[in-house]
């Protein structure tokens, strides 16, 4: 490695040289030196440290050579011979809206209806519906008072419904957007004032409910032939702390804790004592067709976890870490099982879970 065109290794190298052959140098000073140069060493080791040599991502190279773009002379958008994709028609219209020929702009003469020309305008309706429940008071003859129950999980005067709270997990937990702009998301699309408060608590809520999913999916990675398994650094109330995941290509499970594993070891020799005690589960790929050759699927499962923590910088108590993993091992696990995310947030605030999970 070279610094300022002083080149590291040549200098330490001859540093240890020159020590070697000082024969008027006491053994104090010798093992001082040296234990410099080990100190030296192990800083040179991590600034070289790149994504290329290490666990680093990319975006931590310093001064990284971007991939110039060569012009093609092509015209944006899809190319010759690209399968694209288009809106079609359905068979049901929410709305249908007849339009009428203006016969004062047609030559004279007479005309019969014979069909219609049809043509489709695909939109989305942002609103807020609020919902008034009238339970009946009955009295009898002798003044007592009888009051129709109301539905389930209408119980106070004013609340918020299950769409209200399944979006604002969907934007917060899904889609990782802050507190903040999910409030102005509501507040500008649907004129609704939704707090931050009550955001965290539609959050936990949903935490709560997923109580019984956290157990399923435990006893079926448990039960798994192959099972993926990863951890990432995170930043807890500017602390460091870890998130680790467990999953298989139908089942995902986050879960925070303080720390990694055991105690770290140098990389060498974890890569040593790997090969040498694990070398049937390293190449196991080999002659058992289930196993994967990578971790791939462990990797994409804790990939959004980084973008989490970019957009909020870091979580501020182990309880919100939690209900992020919680939350996001069901919408992980169920995207595995082609539920959308939006769905099986509605599904949960009803009371319901996805047909996989029955």
């Amino acid at each position: 490695m070279t610094i300022e065109n002083i080149d590291i290794e040549a200098s330490i190298e001859k540093a240890q040289i020159i020590i070697g052959e000082d024969k008027d140098m006491s053994p104090a000073s010798k093992s001082m030196f040296e234990i410099l140069i080990l100190i030296i060493t192990l800083l040179v080791n991590r600034l070289n440290l790149n994504s290329r040599n290490s666990s680093k991502p990319p975006s931590c190279d310093r001064n990284r050579a971007k991939e110039s773009k060569i012009p093609t002379g092509k015209k944006a958008g899809g190319q010759n011979g690209h399968i694209g994709k288009t809106l079609k028609k359905v068979d049901d219209p929410d709305e249908i809206k007849e339009i009428e020929a203006d016969r004062d702009l047609l030559p004279p003469g007479r005309y019969k209806h014979v069909g219609f020309e049809s043509r489709q305008v695909f939109d989305i309706d942002l609103s807020r519906v609020v919902t008034e429940y009238r339970a009946q008071v009955l009295e009898d003859q002798k003044g007592n008072r009888y009051i129709a129950s109301f539905p389930e999980g209408v119980a106070g005067a004013v609340q918020y419904g299950t769409g209200v709270k399944a979006q604002s997990v969907y934007m917060s937990q899904f889609q990782m957007i802050p507190y903040n702009r999910v409030q102005d998301y509501f507040a500008d699309q649907v004129f609704m004032p939704v707090s931050d408060g009550s955001i965290f608590n539609f959050n936990k809520e949903a935490y709560e409910l997923l109580a019984g999913f956290e157990e399923r999916v435990k006893t079926e990675l448990a039960a798994s032939d192959v099972l993926h398994a990863d951890e990432t650094g995170i930043n807890m109330g500017g602390k460091g702390h870890w998130l680790h995941l467990a999953s298989n290509t139908s089942w995902t499970y986050f879960y925070p804790h303080e720390k990694r594993g055991r105690i770290k070891r140098s990389k060498s020799r974890n890569l040593l004592e790997r090969l040498r005690d694990f070398e049937d589960d390293v190449l196991r790929f080999m002659d058992n067709k289930p196993v994967p050759f990578s971790n791939n699927q462990g990797g994409n499962d804790i990939r959004m976890t980084k973008v989490q923590q970019k957009i909020s910088g870091c979580f501020r108590s182990m309880e919100g870490a939690g209900i992020f993993c919680r939350v996001r091992s069901y919408l992980s696990t169920c995207r595995k099982h082609e539920v959308k995310a939006s769905q099986a947030l509605e599904l949960l605030f009803k009371g319901k879970l996805p047909d996989f999970l029955m």
